[in-house]
């Protein structure tokens, strides 16, 4: 273990991963006022404000501020921008086939945004702020718009070159977060995966881990067998969260996941970013005010960049992670786009900005499964896992610091209601229709007719609350096997 590494003084690791944000969309400019150095002397690879991406017309685009006085500010860019493997090609590439070799220029953004926005604002099923437009997708926040994202940042570790594993979508990217693979999958049709997930990994070795939802059983928990099958004491929602850290029961791993809902805290575009802000203030203040908070890492990261503008090309050189051969021809061997994540513990020093050593493998999600499994001595779960740099290398401090950069920090107001946020979101759809496979009491019926005439997005987290409880009620107590 390398000098200044405090790993092994750390006995419980903490997830939240949020929706859909690229890195300078939401902390590009977190030193702008430094000249991009960190008050710790540290290179910092933000935005300069001179960034341009080529408009529909060809003139350029540059990159601006979003600010209080921004229209609808916490709900830009205002729509779903494209995510997939084709829409974000398009936004690294130019192009939807990336080229040979797959040198990105990141020029793509508006004018996917351009065509994306087009279809959406054709069907019912999408909805755009008002007012929406393409060049909208070069807004970035600011450190004033994000105060507590941007002091935990600042006052812990932020990692500015942390890639999302895959260019494409959630299910794939939520994938490698969770067993380092997506054998093979690139978009959010296959919501189901066979492999060995790191919650899996832990139970075999006999060591704890929860999954936590927001107000409803979490949908990671539909994903892998090893976690569909696992026992209730794995699963919760938030409030239990908050009291497992309150009384010191927290597992070596813990894996947080947002409200899915369309008025919920997730962050996905164009959802309030201002409940997101709440969420992780909630986070932190549950873990830093728990009598485990001197042995605790958090990291807070988005399971990919979902169509929002970043500068800095994604490198290639990624370890595939087995032998799945992936859909559009894709090889594993290239990151997905810049992600924003900040890693908070008080043995990290404020002001870092953390990077693994030269020469070592890029931050990207499966450094958390790398961090579990040295802390813990598991073995890796994939190739990609085992190449992958972990987070050892920030817990520099030799005692834990006592001192709290988020005090005085308030979140901002949640943003004036939307009626259109009455519509399910994306994810609420794909939990759905994991809800509506469940074997439950009752004849089985199709996806279709189990979902029946749901609507908004009240429907849907209604049809997920019961249908879950309908099948837990069904499943027999390990004790009783």
């Amino acid at each position: 273990m390398a000098e200044g590494n405090q790993l092994t003084a750390i006995d419980h690791i903490v997830v939240l991963m949020l929706e859909n944000r690229s890195f300078d969309h939401m902390l590009g400019f977190l030193y702008a006022a430094e000249n991009n150095q960190s008050p710790a002397g540290q290179p910092f690879e933000g935005l300069t404000g001179a960034e341009t991406n080529p408009g529909t017309d060809g003139k350029p685009v540059p990159v601006f501020k979003i600010t209080s006085a921004s229209p609808s500010a916490y709900l830009m860019p205002g729509a779903d921008p494209g995510e997939g493997y084709l829409a974000t090609n398009a936004q690294l590439f130019g192009t939807q086939i990336a080229p040979t070799p797959p040198i990105a220029t990141n020029t793509g953004f508006v004018t996917d945004f351009a065509a994306t926005l087009a279809w959406e604002a054709k069907s019912p099923s999408w909805h755009v702020v008002p007012g929406s437009a393409a060049n909208d997708i070069m807004g970035v926040y600011t450190p004033e718009m994000l105060p507590v994202l941007s002091a935990l940042a600042r006052g812990y570790a932020v990692c500015d070159h942390w890639y999302s594993p895959v260019p494409t979508e959630t299910m794939p990217n939520r994938a490698f977060a969770c067993a380092a693979t997506s054998q093979g999958h690139l978009d959010d049709k296959t919501k189901t995966f066979t492999s060995q997930s790191i919650f899996g990994l832990l139970s075999a070795h006999d060591l704890d881990w929860r999954i936590y939802g927001y107000s409803s059983p979490p949908l990671t928990r539909l994903n892998f067998p090893d976690t569909t099958n696992a026992p209730e004491t794995h699963f919760g929602q938030f409030s239990d969260f908050q009291a497992a850290a309150s009384s010191g029961a927290l597992p070596p791993y813990t894996f947080l996941e947002p409200d899915w809902s369309s008025t919920g805290n997730s962050q996905h575009p164009n959802y309030d970013v201002a409940k997101g802000e709440s969420l992780i203030h909630d986070v932190y203040t549950a873990l830093r005010a728990g009598p485990g908070w001197n042995q605790t890492l958090l990291v807070v990261t988005y399971d990919e960049h979902g169509g929002c503008y970043d500068h800095v090309p994604p490198p290639a050189g990624a370890t595939p992670p087995d032998a799945s051969v992936g859909e559009f021809g894709f090889d594993f061997r290239r990151f997905g786009v810049r992600v924003p994540a900040i890693v908070v513990s008080p043995w990290i020093a404020p002001g870092t900005v953390f990077r693994p050593p030269a020469g070592s493998a890029p931050l990207d999600h499966t450094s958390i499964l790398a961090t579990v499994e040295r802390r813990f001595g598991l073995p890796a779960l994939t190739a990609r896992d085992q190449a992958a740099a972990d987070l050892g290398g920030v817990l520099t401090e030799s005692s834990p610091r006592t001192d709290n950069p988020l005090s005085g920090v308030q979140p901002p107001p949640p943003s004036a209601s939307d009626p259109a946020t009455a519509a399910p979101s994306h994810i609420q759809k794909i939990y759905a229709e994991l809800a509506a496979g469940l074997p439950v009491p009752g004849p089985r019926l199709p996806t279709s007719e189990a979902l029946g005439p749901l609507r908004t997005s009240a429907d849907y987290s209604n049809f997920i609350d019961r249908r879950m409880a309908d099948w837990k009620s069904t499943r027999v107590a390990p004790e009783q096997q």
